[in-house]
């Protein structure tokens, strides 16, 4: 009987080391009150041989204050702060209001991106999140109507402070959208004037 004990506590620790391994990841515990970086958007479509790409600078300020400008090939800039959106393009050297914000994948993920960039990844209903590792999360659409037009989400986090690394946005059999970031500038003070003003 004192052969079988060992063996018994062997089979319990090896177990529950097996049950810790299978929990899933856990999400990111985002710590960035404020980023400022560049980005890189590659938009892939099978009927080209090269893909449109465009570049531009952002902003982001906790909770939710966002700008994200387009800097090339058009200049276009999106303000969010306190829970309105404002679109403006340039038209003749001056920038100006564009009340036809398109429904596209780019503006869905545009209005999510304040929530990833604060860590709050479960937050939008429409999407089921998993975590396949420490720094990757994957959106998934619930909604049929939504899953016409974003099929999969992924983003890649870089290291453990949560800041996003990459955007891939799928859209459909060989269609994607992948946006890269670089340059970041993190938990500076930034003025509230940058998320309303031009």
């Amino acid at each position: 009987m004192s052969l079988l004990r060992p063996l018994v506590l062997v089979l319990t620790l090896m177990l529950a080391a097996t049950a810790t391994a299978a929990e899933p990841p856990k999400p990111p515990q985002v710590q960035l009150q404020s980023v400022q970086a560049n980005f890189f958007q590659e938009k892939h479509l099978k009927i080209l041989a090269q893909p449109i790409t465009s570049r531009g600078i952002f902003a982001f300020q906790a909770p939710r204050s966002l700008r994200w400008e387009y800097l090339y090939p058009v200049r276009t800039l999106l303000l969010v702060h306190e829970g309105s959106m404002k679109k403006l393009i340039e038209q003749d050297g001056k920038l100006v209001n564009d009340p036809g914000i398109a429904m596209d994948s780019m503006h869905l993920v545009l209005e999510e991106i304040t929530n990833w960039l604060a860590g709050r990844f479960t937050d939008n209903p429409a999407f089921t999140a998993s975590f396949p590792d420490e720094e990757t999360i994957v959106l998934t659409p619930k909604d049929a109507g939504l899953a016409a037009i974003i099929s999969r989400i992924d983003l890649h986090l870089q290291g453990r402070d949560g800041l996003i690394d990459s955007v891939i946005i799928n859209e459909g059999p060989d269609t994607f959208t992948r946006l890269t970031f670089s340059d970041a500038v993190l938990n500076q003070p930034l003025a509230e004037k940058l998320f309303v003003t031009p």
